[in-house]
């Protein structure tokens, strides 16, 4: 899209894995099918991906209270990988961008202790049920 969804644009200012984050920020319970449509991207990309940002502790999945989906918890403590980032957690993404919006305005920040969020070690293994 273009600056104002008018078109395509070559490049973005978002990875894939950042939009991944955040739309699992923003639903920690959303299936990868709909991760993937949110996203743009197929569901096999979103499973790769996935499971990126598990294996570098972005992310932990563990079975939702129906016991047919998953339920995902971002950590928000979690530093950048790049260098040029070095020394900041994704929590500063998470609040800037984990919102939903209505028409490219927004619906106000994320919170630091939105569901699908962890911040600090007294919740790094709570699941919310």
């Amino acid at each position: 899209m273009g600056l104002n969804g008018d078109g395509p644009v070559g490049w973005t200012f978002l990875t894939n894995h950042a939009r991944v984050l955040l739309v699992i920020a923003r639903d920690p319970e959303a299936r990868l099918r709909d991760v993937a449509q949110r996203c743009g991207v197929t569901e096999r990309t979103v499973q790769a991906i996935v499971a990126d940002l598990e294996a570098a502790g972005y992310l932990t999945r563990a079975r939702a209270v129906d016991g047919r989906r998953n339920r995902y918890r971002v950590n928000a403590d979690a530093p950048f990988r790049h260098p040029a980032e070095a020394g900041h957690e994704i929590a500063g993404l998470l609040e800037l961008l984990a919102h939903e919006t209505d028409g490219g305005r927004s619906q106000g920040a994320a919170r630091k202790d939105a569901p699908g969020t962890d911040r600090g070690a007294d919740r790094a293994s709570a699941v919310d049920a």
